[in-house]
């Protein structure tokens, strides 16, 4: 049998979930996720690198937009205990293990919920950062929606940062430009670049 396929016996071990221990922002995590869902088993390069370029303050007011299982927003969460961090997604798996992965990490200031990007999320002026590691099929269409209901969400000097894969990097600058006017580019990797915006 090729190796690439399972048996009806590998079945039930599959439908467990995986753990990942992980560092990120200097932070311990335990991070339970499932096939499925992005990454499952492991912190992808793009979270990595975001993670190394990332400043939190103490009592910032963060939206992890597309949380998947919420590596992001929970070593966030953790960097800023005054502060608070909404994580979202369109995936109902994902909100979920999201919040499994709050409780296990023993955070309180950070919850998942389902929205279609900004669809449930009802705040205007009111996050100091909006981070995302936007995926690769962002369409122009999607990508104008999110970047203009979160220029309304931000707080004046807030920031919008995001990590997509290189051949992204001059769509996301000329998208941020038009709608906040300004764009700079924090880090460019072999895949990866992390671009910021402030209202």
């Amino acid at each position: 049998m090729r190796r690439d396929m399972f048996t009806k016996k590998d079945i039930p071990r599959l439908k467990q979930d995986l753990t990942i221990q992980t560092n990120l922002l200097g932070i311990d995590l335990t991070l339970k996720t499932r096939w499925g869902v992005f990454s499952p088993r492991s912190i992808d390069d793009g979270t990595e690198l975001f993670m190394k370029h990332l400043r939190i303050s103490n009592d910032d007011k963060c939206l992890d937009l597309g949380c998947g299982y919420g590596p992001i927003g929970l070593a966030v969460a953790k960097s800023c205990p005054q502060g608070e961090v909404h994580m979202v997604d369109k995936d109902f798996v994902a909100v979920e293990l999201s919040n499994i992965n709050v409780k296990l990490n023993h955070i309180n200031n950070a919850q998942a919920y389902l929205s279609n990007a900004f669809l449930s999320v009802n705040k205007t002026n009111y996050f100091d950062k909006i981070l995302s590691n936007v995926p690769a099929k962002v369409g122009r269409e999607q990508l104008s929606i999110i970047l203009y209901d979160a220029y309304d969400a931000l707080k004046p000097n807030g920031k919008i940062m995001f990590v997509s894969i290189n051949g992204l990097r001059h769509f996301i600058k000329d998208n941020f430009k038009s709608v906040f006017g300004n764009y700079k580019k924090l880090k460019q990797g072999q895949k990866y670049t992390i671009s910021q915006a402030i209202k």
